[in-house]
């Protein structure tokens, strides 16, 4: 009863409060009724979230379909009872009778809900009955939100926006970055070798901290798509590079072991904490600077920057469902204004021949190839660098005809052993004369 009653309250702060499930989940600073739960119950909150979430469109319209009229307004600790446990029945596996006999006793420990409890064991009672005939039904509803949709279309088109909603559906594998010999720890962990020279594992149960190689600190958990702009500055012997937005570090790494001397910039203090944990544990070194990256001036001009910005994060939603639901087209706006002021200072902090990466994790243009092209227009001494996809084999189709990078969750096929997907990541390299 605690799990469901703390999943419907939590899906109510992300759906109606536009809260991040992230925090909430925190197992030291989260949700008191989270913290409150064992392990195994913690887990079982996240996956009726995180199914929810995910699905929620379409067990909207489920449950819709069996109600002969709209629930009343204030009713929304009831819809949120509905959806955790229609989450629960028709994707998560999890017995029926409970998920429908705890919805119905929730709804009557609630004063405000406690007249619809028999509605509530109608309607889902129905929905066991007619479970595959529901989600045949609802397979033609889009899993994104409209605002989200909309987007999509008008970047992708129609074809690769409905790919790009279902890939969203499957959870995201788990990729490691490896210090060195890919192919190697791909055999000892089981995993393959992805076009980016990560290795993705197979369907994973456990501690990732529990596997080989973890606390020698050969690799690190990094997804694919996020592990491929520090890899577009190419040889980084002897150079000076900072990495803008550093924490929690996976880029970080990836430079240090380019060869560059590398200042790590970060304003949060907890993050920065976290940097320097990371690092102590991979066995490598970088300038740690605390503060504002606006206020970051280093002595002399660098020879690189990588800025991967602060972003709607629409592209890790695989991972993050909450964040279709907690952010809008007016969050866009607002971090696509942050970002291009971060360009900007990012481009006067290299030198003549200096290189800089911008990438986020973003599938909007407005994120990605429209602020690149606004800077580029107010810069002549600035140019675009293409990124050539003969260096790229495998990863063709998230080339531009620009030479950008943009990923997004449709691409990286599958198969029986792993799954498939990447996040949606945008970045470009560009250059000062």
């Amino acid at each position: 009863m605690e799990v469901r009653a703390t999943a419907a309250k939590l899906l109510a702060a992300v759906v109606d409060k536009k809260i991040s499930l992230d925090g909430m989940l925190d197992p030291v600073h989260g949700n008191p009724a989270y913290r409150a739960l064992n392990d195994a119950d913690r887990a079982l909150t996240r996956a009726i979230l995180t199914s929810a979430l995910r699905h929620l469109p379409r067990i909207e319209a489920a449950i819709a379909s069996l109600i002969d009229n709209p629930l009343p307004e204030g009713a929304r600790a009831l819809h949120h009872v509905l959806v955790a446990a229609a989450a629960q029945i028709l994707y998560l596996d999890v017995p029926s009778h409970a998920a429908v006999d705890l919805a119905v006793e929730q709804a009557n420990r609630d004063p405000r809900n406690r007249r619809f409890a028999k509605l509530v064991n109608a309607v889902l009672r129905r929905m066991v009955r007619e479970r595959e005939e529901m989600l045949s039904k609802t397979a033609a509803v889009s899993p994104v939100p409209p605002w989200f949709r909309e987007r999509l279309v008008a970047a992708y088109g129609e074809a690769e926006a409905e790919r790009i909603a279902e890939a969203q559906l499957v959870p995201a594998a788990i990729d490691l970055t490896v210090k060195s010999d890919p192919k190697a720890w791909a055999e000892k962990l089981g995993g393959k070798v992805l076009p980016t020279g990560s290795v993705r594992l197979a369907a994973f149960q456990g501690a990732v901290s529990a596997l080989e190689g973890f606390e020698e600190g050969a690799w690190w958990v990094q997804d694919a798509a996020a592990s491929i702009p520090a890899r577009l500055f190419g040889d980084l012997k002897g150079k000076k590079v900072a990495d803008l937005c550093a924490a929690p570090g996976g880029k970080t790494a990836q430079l240090i072991l380019a060869g560059a001397h590398v200042m790590a910039v970060e304003q949060s203090a907890n993050r920065l904490v976290r940097l320097e944990e990371n690092l102590k544990r991979l066995g490598l070194q970088a300038d740690l600077v605390g503060g504002d990256l606006f206020d970051f001036r280093p002595e002399e001009p660098l020879d690189g920057v990588l800025l991967d910005a602060p972003c709607s994060s629409t592209g890790t939603t695989r991972r993050h469902p909450d964040v279709l639901w907690t952010k809008g087209p007016e969050d866009i706006a607002k971090l696509a204004a942050l970002q291009e002021r971060m360009l900007r200072h990012a481009v006067t902090l290299v030198k003549p021949g200096g290189m800089i990466v911008f990438s986020n994790c973003s599938l909007d243009p407005s994120e990605g190839e429209e602020l690149v092209a606004r800077v580029l227009g107010d810069h002549p001494d600035l140019q675009r660098l293409p990124v050539d996809p003969r260096d790229w084999p495998g990863l063709g189709e998230a080339i531009s005809p620009l030479g950008e990078f943009r990923t997004t969750p449709a691409m990286l096929p599958g198969d029986e052993n792993f799954a498939g997907g990447m996040d949606g990541f945008f970045a470009s390299v560009l250059q000062r004369r």
